[in-house]
């Protein structure tokens, strides 16, 4: 069977280039596994990059047209909007027969699979959850509804137009599956992505690897177990690239690159001296509390550069409503020991959650302060407005909407549930608007685009501290009581904004 596997275009709107998270960056390596997977069946396979390669929809379509796939699957990724344009592209091909069957995958699908069907009637089934073995199958008898239904796996519909829905087992043996796909377009990237783990044996509210992974029904809370691939199967994934390429920079994709426990850490720690004699560099991401000394020090002496951590709050009764499952003391000691070994962490952070009072603000503000994470413009203005993102499949959404709090934005995917305190959202509308001034005005210098300022180090100094100064300005008048209109929030997003562009000439 020839089956053609799409990334489609997309982007960021402005209004949202400072918020991250709308898909994990594990989701950057599912369609080369399923054609990893798909390609070891003996299926002809075709991928196409319309994000790296910054394709239009006219060139996917004549690459679609040129290839005449039997099924056409499509990563969907959620880029904060309902994406007309792919579903208005699926249809066109799909009504005059170029794609006679279309199925979605990833995370967004996975959850926002009732919308995306009902609204997107080109879309004949999405795959819900790891997608390698249900594509298999699926490529096996695409087009009977009386086929789809003996598939675990998919959301599709039956013959009365219904959506069923059957969820499949988690791949049990990671170091089964055939290596992912990587297109000439992911190998231009500056770092090459590698897989080591899926899933996550935490429970962050505002996550849906659990529910991505997890049985039962599709956006409910169970419970996904870690899953961990062996170092020497890893190591010898990277031993392969590097003698193909002659690259030796890799970051690994999983949310959660240590196991739990001491069984993680063994791992790492076999892991380490396996890398240790290759002369790799690579990145990954973890929980604070598996921070360790020991483990930390033998991955660094491997290749270990860089990291990000998820410290989320400066206060343990934040930490505690969104179920972190760690404390600010932990957070602190992770700092320490990722510093004493040479490493600045890259910190994920979530400033403005719903449920958030100013004096959280303030805690929050006086932990970053003094664990020195307000030095690095780019981080400043991260941490400084990050709002809790609140997408379907995650814990906050299910609770939010069970107390009648949830609205929903432009999808089903994604919702708000304002501020429980006004001054709150005050703070957050200030500096939302700050920061994503900034961010719009600093994004071809930090993308390597345009060049940066004269003297830029000291020119991002200033921006620095010009930014501090409006939070912890606007934070001390909301404490002192002051109530500002929307005329005066606006007229401070000027203000600084003005500030911005004249120091960053």
């Amino acid at each position: 069977m020839k089956i053609l596997l799409l990334e489609h275009p997309r982007q960021v709107a402005g209004a949202r280039c400072n918020d991250i998270a709308n898909t994990p960056l594990s989701s950057c390596l599912i369609t080369g596994y399923a054609a990893g997977m798909l390609a070891r069946q003996g299926h002809e396979i075709k991928i196409v990059e319309g994000y790296l390669e910054r394709l239009s929809y006219s060139e996917i379509y004549r690459e679609v047209k040129e290839f005449g796939p039997d099924m056409l699957g499509v990563h969907m990724v959620y880029h904060w909007e309902r994406d007309e344009g792919l579903f208005a592209f699926l249809g066109k091909i799909k009504a005059e027969g170029t794609a006679p069957f279309i199925a979605a995958y990833g995370f967004y699908p996975t959850f926002a699979f009732e919308e995306i069907m009902g609204h997107c009637r080109a879309v004949d089934a999405v795959v819900m959850g790891e997608p390698e073995y249900t594509l298999a199958r699926l490529a096996e008898k695409p087009r009977p509804v009386v086929h789809l239904q003996e598939i675990p796996g998919l959301a599709r519909r039956d013959e009365s137009g219904a959506t069923r829905v059957r969820r499949r087992e988690p791949v049990a043996n990671l170091d089964l599956l055939p290596p992912p796909v990587r297109t000439d377009a992911m190998l231009r990237l500056p770092e090459i992505n590698i897989e080591g783990s899926r899933g996550c044996y935490g429970g962050c509210s505002f996550c849906y690897i659990n529910a991505f992974y997890a049985r039962g029904r599709a956006g409910g809370r169970g419970v996904s177990r870690w899953r961990g691939r062996g170092p020497e199967s890893i190591v010898a994934e990277i031993d392969e690239l590097t003698a193909a390429l002659g690259q030796k920079d890799f970051y690994f994709v999983d949310p959660n690159f240590f196991g739990p426990g001491r069984q993680g850490q063994d791992r790492a720690l076999r892991l380490a001296s396996l890398l240790k004699e290759r002369g790799v560099r690579f990145g990954i991401e973890a929980r604070v509390n598996d921070i360790h000394d020991a483990t930390i020090a033998a991955l660094v002496e491997a290749g270990l550069r860089h990291i990000l951590i998820g410290l989320e709050s400066g206060g343990d009764e934040s930490l505690q409503r969104l179920n972190k499952m760690t404390t600010v003391a932990q957070n602190e000691r992770a700092l320490r020991i990722l510093r004493r070994h040479g490493i600045e962490p890259n910190v994920g952070f979530i400033m403005f959650e719903p449920d958030s009072s100013l004096e959280d603000i303030r805690m929050n503000f006086a932990f970053l302060e003094r664990n020195n994470l307000l030095k690095d413009l780019p981080v400043t203005a991260n941490v400084l407005y990050h709002p809790q993102i609140i997408l379907q499949g995650t814990r906050a959404y299910h609770k939010l909407r069970e107390e009648g709090r949830l609205k929903l934005l432009a999808t089903t995917y994604e919702g708000t549930a304002g501020f429980a305190d006004s001054r709150v959202a005050a703070l957050a509308r200030i500096m939302s608007g700050i920061t994503n001034c900034l961010f719009m005005r600093m994004d071809g210098i930090w993308s390597g685009k345009t060049q940066g300022p004269k003297e830029a180090p000291a020119v991002y100094a200033r921006l620095n501290q010009a930014l501090i100064d409006c939070f912890t300005g606007t934070l001390h008048q909301l404490e002192s009581g002051k109530q500002f209109s929307p005329a005066e929030m606006a007229a401070l997003v000027h203000e600084a904004e003005r500030e911005i562009n004249t120091l960053s000439r």
